[in-house]
């Protein structure tokens, strides 16, 4: 039986903005989805109720974007309510998987949107969908998208060099970092075109070139998890999106064409690698000895904390732990989890 509480989380906020404040993204889908999905649907309406006072009515629109006319709008947030009333159209007229693969690679290369959270909020939406198509669902699938379209911003280029077979935390151990950590998100990325080394480790996707997309994409999540376990103090919440980021594309590859997966596999991995330079410190710290939580604890604290991005974590972290059981999550969850909370 479908259980209804994510559809009615989606209704409450249907007619809210995607952000607050003019940048800061607004949490509740992509936090009731995670909750609902890790059994704490009896919790989503009172952790709604407490962050209701940070959410803003949806934006009006200004002018209509037409269907051959996107490319202008693209990336500019005052259109945000035209942006959302083209993917209320679209997906009245068209399946949602169909509006999924057609915007898709239109989004894509700019998946830094809204500091990733156009994509996340995207991924959560998909995931949703794929466990039951509903009307609630197929909406707020088009509030991720005309999100992401409204914030969409490229990342600068990576080069076109071969992709080494080294592992995925490694590659993340080698990434360059921006000089100037001084900032928000967008004075951090502007850097990445200034930095040498960039270009090739943005190309450079990890992981060895004959394994399937998932398999390569999966082990990034994981190595960007347990990272944030040893680098996470120097930024937690902003070091949180460089494993949700591609954890949501993982997500999405199921309801794409299979010719869409290797320039997702690229984008999530550059994504990851921008974040990783902008925020990370030089130097990690070992991780507390002994086990932490399991995951279903690790999210049941994560939501005594209120802190969707500890929410958001958890779930992505109790993905790597399915596929690993790898112990060394449980100490990440334990630190990851106050440190969020705490920034």
């Amino acid at each position: 039986m479908l259980n209804p509480v994510l559809d009615e989380a989606y209704e409450r906020v249907r007619h809210t903005g995607p952000e607050r404040d003019g940048w800061l993204s607004n949490h509740v889908p992509m936090a009731a989805e995670a909750l609902v999905r890790h059994g704490h649907e009896r919790s989503v309406h009172r952790w709604i109720d407490a962050y209701a006072d940070r959410l803003e009515e949806r934006p009006r629109g200004i002018r209509r974007i037409a269907a051959d006319e996107w490319r202008d709008p693209l990336g500019d947030p005052v259109r945000t309510g035209d942006w959302l009333d083209l993917f209320d159209r679209e997906l009245a007229g068209d399946p949602w998987r169909d509006v999924l693969a057609r915007w898709w690679p239109r989004l894509l290369p700019g998946i830094a949107a809204g500091a990733t959270h156009g994509v996340i909020r995207v991924g959560h939406a998909v995931r949703a969908l794929l466990d039951a198509e509903t009307a609630p669902r197929v909406a707020e699938l088009g509030q991720g998208l005309a999100y992401w379209a409204a914030r969409w911003q490229p990342l600068a280029p990576p080069g076109a060099g071969p992709y080494p077979g080294t592992d995925a935390r490694s590659a993340l151990d080698a990434m360059p970092r921006v000089p100037d950590q001084r900032f928000g998100i967008r004075s951090r990325l502007a850097q990445l075109a200034d930095l040498d080394r960039w270009p090739a480790a943005a190309a450079a996707v990890p992981g060895d070139a004959a394994a399937d997309v998932p398999t390569r994409l999966a082990a990034v999540v994981d190595a960007a998890v347990v990272r944030h376990g040893t680098h996470g103090y120097a930024s937690p919440v902003m070091l949180v999106h460089s494993a949700t980021a591609p954890n949501a594309v993982l997500r999405t590859l199921p309801a794409l064409p299979p010719a869409l997966w290797h320039p997702s596999l690229a984008a999530a991995w550059a994504a990851t690698a921008a974040v990783t330079a902008a925020y990370a410190p030089a130097e990690a710290r070992s991780l507390p000895p002994g086990a932490g939580p399991e995951p279903d604890e690790a999210m049941a604290r994560a939501l005594d904390t209120g802190d969707a991005h500890a929410i958001k974590f958890v779930d992505t972290l109790s993905d790597a732990y399915a596929r690993s059981a790898d112990p060394a999550l449980l100490a990440v969850a334990a630190r990851s989890v106050e440190q969020i909370a705490a920034d």
